[in-house]
């Protein structure tokens, strides 16, 4: 089903309530966040033009938005039991219009940091998405795994190298990176999804040759091995497998001219799929809470001059370039908001999609208002 501005359409696999009730583990801070009623973000912007100020980051494992501290979750069931029965309601009440609006939308979420390690942000990931999917919105996830693949590469004697944010890839690191992304990691977040009711199937970019790529020479002339840049996505496949109701896992390792395999930077692959399927929103999860300013402000709203003075300036460099030119160059190609989020906040997915406030930093085009 087409996303189509203003038509709407819902039709849950299960009743909504126990969908939601079932995924979200808050404790009374969130509930007392998610009830507020705060303008829609593209309101507060035309409103406010000076970015939210919060606490650095370097205070996790508690994250703190708008004033109310969203904690790790506890064992146990004890932040479910703490949720009263009208705070559920007022959470219902708020996600309703976001999924009436989605519905039948792609998102593309990119699926790293600590998010990927930690055994109850998993859990909670796994059963945001298969959340996603049920109320009628198509997730599609490309993954990292790059503490994975540091892993296995301290194992066997080797260290891993990064020019301007990539991997330096020879052939045995890019056998094992092919190993860990293509392998573990790519079959443990399909079953984690599957376990969760989710219907999952792992992909990467030599299946079907859906990404092709060519080697990639940083300032044209840098060789670092087998790392590629994106030639073509073809989305067809990925587009096939989410209308038949699967949530295609996609490994960002693409294909050359000869057969041969590149490790593709994952920011960039979700970037250039998120393009191609003309989604709704592209999700980057970090281990940030946003783009920060010097003074290590969030900031909360940003557009390609923004983005161009940060580069200039140097607040935005080494890893985050290649995160923040993927998502500038999608919000720039027909993506109508990325969102760069902390996936150390559970269930971050669903307070940045289903509520008014929004979490993390949000990254709209030329062409946006």
């Amino acid at each position: 089903m087409a996303c189509i501005h203003g038509m709407y359409a819902v039709a849950p696999a299960r009743p909504l309530s126990a969908n939601i009730e079932s995924s979200l583990h808050l404790n009374p801070a969130q509930c007392r966040l998610l009830s507020m009623r705060t303008p829609p973000r593209n309101a507060m912007k035309s409103i406010n033009k000076k970015p939210l100020q919060i606490q650095k980051s370097s205070l996790h494992p508690a994250a703190v938005y708008n004033n109310a501290f969203i904690s790790p979750p506890k064992k146990g069931n004890a932040m479910t039991a703490a949720v009263s029965p009208s705070a559920k309601a007022a959470i219902l009440s708020e996600a309703l219009p976001y999924i009436r609006r989605f519905a039948g939308c792609t998102l593309v979420v990119k699926y790293g940091g600590n998010a990927m390690t930690e055994p109850q942000l998993k859990e909670g990931f796994a059963k945001d998405i298969v959340l996603l999917k049920l109320v009628g919105i198509n997730p599609v996830i490309v993954h990292g795994g790059g503490p994975q693949i540091n892993g296995i590469l301290e194992k066997i004697g080797k260290k891993g190298e990064f020019v301007q944010g990539m991997r330096v890839t020879d052939g045995e690191t890019m056998d094992v990176v092919e190993m860990v992304l293509g392998g573990h990691v790519n079959k443990e977040i399909v079953s984690l999804l599957n376990v969760h009711g989710g219907r999952a199937i792992g992909l990467t970019g030599r299946d079907n040759h859906f990404i092709k790529a060519r080697k990639m020479l940083l300032d044209g002339q840098t060789d670092i091995g087998q790392v590629g840049e994106i030639d073509h996505i073809d989305c067809t496949l990925v587009q096939q497998m989410s209308a038949a109701g699967y949530i295609p896992v996609i490994a960002p390792i693409g294909v050359g001219p000869n057969g041969e395999a590149f490790n593709i930077n994952a920011d960039l692959v979700a970037g250039k799929l998120a393009e191609g399927l003309n989604a709704e929103k592209l999700v980057m999860m970090t281990n940030i809470a946003g783009v920060m300013d010097k003074n290590g402000r969030l900031l909360t709203n940003l557009t390609p001059e923004d983005i161009d003075a940060l580069v200039a300036d140097g607040t935005l460099s080494g890893g985050m370039l290649p995160k923040i030119s993927s998502a500038l160059e999608a919000a720039t190609n027909g993506v109508k908001a990325v969102h760069i989020i902390d996936g150390r906040i559970p269930n971050v997915l669903l307070l940045e999609i289903f509520t008014d406030s929004g979490i993390g930093t949000m990254i709209l085009g030329q062409q946006n208002p």
